[in-house]
């Protein structure tokens, strides 16, 4: 028996609903994942750019476009045991460069940055009462890592009760077998993975 045909009998990857109130949740495109002269980066110029594309819509139509950054406080650097199992992550010091969100992404300022200490940008931060307040159905994430704090972000989008969409080619990772995988793990469990020109056509949709 395949995969598919095992995920399939299980009832796993069915399409997920799309609503009418979309918000973009980038994840940690911020100089420490995105600059390659820092150890805990990647190139993810061609990410930020299709990514750019669906935020620079979403704004334009009035759609909320959030921005996610990890910075730790020099006492979470010694308490948190993620940071014992990604020591790398502990460069990440609230105040350096590392945090800030590349600018390459067209940030504006009146986006909102949500600053998180773990790898999902619900955990510990108001992000589902953001999401609530705008009225939000439906969460597009993108960013770094697909295998990390996307995944995790993901995950618990679903669980606040919000139907998921991830644009495969706007989601990075340090290497191509992990982001492969959990790809194909979200879209099975969590989320429809898609692509840019798919989203910009169903936002285009709801002009």
């Amino acid at each position: 028996m395949s995969q598919e045909q095992v995920y399939s009998d299980a009832g796993f990857g069915q399409p997920v609903p799309r609503g009418t109130r979309p918000a973009i949740v980038v994840v940690d495109f911020s100089y420490g994942f995105t600059d390659t002269q820092y150890p805990t980066a990647a190139d993810m110029s061609a990410q930020i750019a299709a990514t750019r594309r669906l935020t620079d819509k979403a704004r334009a139509m009035g759609l909320p476009v959030i921005y996610t950054t990890i910075a730790f406080q020099p006492w979470e650097r010694e308490a948190l045991p993620w940071l014992k199992k990604a020591a790398g992550m502990a460069a990440l010091a609230a105040g350096s460069r590392l945090v800030e969100i590349d600018a390459a992404t067209g940030i504006a300022a009146a986006d909102p940055v949500i600053v998180k200490h773990g790898a999902s940008a619900f955990h510990g931060t108001n992000l589902a009462g953001l999401l609530t307040g705008a009225g939000v159905d439906t969460v597009i994430v993108t960013g770094a890592t697909t295998s990390g704090c996307v995944r995790a972000t993901v995950v618990d989008a679903v669980q606040s009760g919000f139907n998921v969409l991830v644009p495969r080619d706007c989601c990075a990772d340090r290497a191509q077998a992990p982001h492969d995988a959990n790809l194909y793990d979200m879209n099975q469990k969590y989320a429809d993975v898609t692509d840019a020109a798919d989203i910009e056509d169903w936002l285009d949709s709801l002009a």
